[in-house]
This record gives C-alpha cells, structure tokens and sequence, in this order.
C-alpha cells in the first residue's frame, strides 16, 4: 500500500504574499502618535473624486463670478441710462440758454436802438432819468447775459464730461460682456 503524503498546497511565494497582506491590513501603534482605527479605516477619495469636487467648486465659484458680472453689467446699463437722460437735461437746458440769451441779445439791440430813436423834445432831467433807467435796465440785461453765459460754459463742460463718462460706462460694459462671454464659453 501507498502512502500519499499531503503537504501545503501553497507556494512560498504566496504564503509571502498572504502574510504581507494580512499584517498590512492590521494597524500598528506607531510611536509618533497613535492613530485610531477608524483614521486607518477611513476611504481615502479617488483622483476621480477629488477632481469632481475640485471642478465643482471651482464651477461654484464662476457662476458666483458670473453673477457678480451680471449684476455689474446690469447696474452700468443703469448708470448709462441714467447718464443718457442726464445728457439729454443738459442738452435741453443749453438750448433754452442759448435761446434766452440769443433773446437777450434781440431785446439788447432794440434797446439801444428805441435808446438812440425816442425821446425828442424832453428836457435834460427827463433825459438824464431815461438815460439813467435805460443804464440801469441795460447793465441788468448784461448782467442777466453773463449769468447766462456763465451757466452754458458750464453746460458745456457738464455735458462734455458726461459725454466722455457715457464713453467710459459703454468701454466697461463691453468689456463686462466679453467677459461674460468668454466665462460662459
């Protein structure tokens, strides 16, 4: 009769294998500090994962960019209104100056001329009182012109900052849409 001898049927190379794998598995108290089992247990995130969550919050922080944007873009075609009727004021309030001074200067003129026509036959105390009314009345209308004058130079001016304000506000808000279209694309 035979004998059959039967041994481990295991390579030694995976009984290696197979000690390695338990004890790497089993957590060891480290000198440098202990760790709890359940810091060795925890699920380490995949590569795949951690750029989800990078690309997510990532993707918040556009849209929260993106809205930002919007809102700007929305308050600067605000502003533009708001600088278009403001134009718009000045425009009026220079047209109405200049046709009240251009008045001013119609009124002036035939008062020097009715100054140089009327009064004949008057004596020197009623000439010298016209003379007087028509100096006062004339240095009120000339007064009345440099006020005027001086309000459409600063028309002029107000409308001209407006003007390159306007120009300001409509750059940005390009820029604002460029911006706004590249985020998006």
């Amino acid at each position: 009769m035979k004998r059959l001898a039967v041994g481990p049927m295991t390579t030694p190379e995976y009984e290696e294998w197979r000690v390695r794998r338990i004890n790497d598995n089993v957590p060891k108290s480290s000198p440098e500090g202990s760790h709890s089992i359940e810091e060795h247990l925890r699920v380490i995130p995949s590569e795949l994962e951690i750029l989800k969550q990078d690309f997510e919050r990532r993707n918040a922080e556009l849209e929260k960019q993106i809205e930002q944007m919007e809102e700007e873009k929305t308050n600067l075609r605000l502003d533009v209104d708001v600088q278009k009727l403001e134009m718009e004021r000045l425009r009026k309030g220079k047209a109405r100056a200049e046709e009240d001074l251009d008045s001013l200067k119609t009124d002036y003129k035939k008062l020097r001329s009715s100054m140089r026509t009327a009064g004949l036959g008057k004596t020197s105390e009623q000439w010298r009182k016209e003379v007087q009314e028509e100096k006062n009345k004339a240095d009120r209308w000339e007064t009345r012109f440099q006020e005027v004058q001086t309000q459409n130079e600063t028309l002029k001016k107000s409308l001209s900052e407006n003007q390159k304000e306007k120009g300001e506000l409509e750059n940005r808000v390009s820029e604002l849409e460029e911006s706004l279209h590249r985020h998006r694309n």
